[in-house]
């Protein structure tokens, strides 16, 4: 399993990738609206900004800053 370093400042700016599990497809950019609105959701349920985002066929990388107060972004 994977240790990763992970800030515990309150309001920290996250980079992370996320990688389908298969390789190689365009789920991604197939189903981009239905993305769209689940991080809308999630982004009601739990604030926090997005200060880059790349979406790609089959990975995503972005950049999210949580708010004042908040240390958990997993």
């Amino acid at each position: 399993m994977s240790r990763y370093l992970r800030p515990s400042i309150s309001g920290a700016s996250v980079f992370f990738t996320v990688g389908l599990s298969r390789r190689g497809g365009t789920l991604l950019v197939d189903q981009v609206d239905l993305l769209r609105s689940a991080v809308h959701e999630t982004k009601v349920e739990r604030p926090f900004m997005i200060d880059a985002w790349v979406v790609l066929p089959d990975h995503l990388h972005a950049v999210w800053t949580l708010p004042e107060g908040d240390m958990d972004y997993s």
